[in-house]
């Protein structure tokens, strides 16, 4: 499954993942490989990455939407900083 996630200044992320935690709007909740499709705005949080290598990252983000389908996920967010 692939992941970008991008900043209106930068993409901060593209690659190939096997999952990723995001903080909705009415709760974290985590997107895995087949996952239903789905859109959903985002609140302030941490963005946890794990990629198909086992490494993770994670990045905080003020907020944002994700849209999810087809094995492809991409993540608008507002800013984000390392952690």
């Amino acid at each position: 499954m692939t992941l970008e996630l991008i900043t209106p200044k930068k993409k901060v992320f593209s690659g190939e993942i096997s999952l990723v935690q995001l903080p909705g709007s009415s709760g974290s909740f985590e997107i895995l490989n087949n996952h239903a499709p789905i859109i959903s705005t985002l609140k302030h949080g941490i963005v946890r990455i794990v990629s198909a290598d086992g490494s993770v990252e994670t990045y905080q983000i003020t907020g944002g939407v994700v849209e999810a389908a087809d094995n492809k996920i991409i993540v608008l967010a507002d800013k984000t900083e390392d952690i």
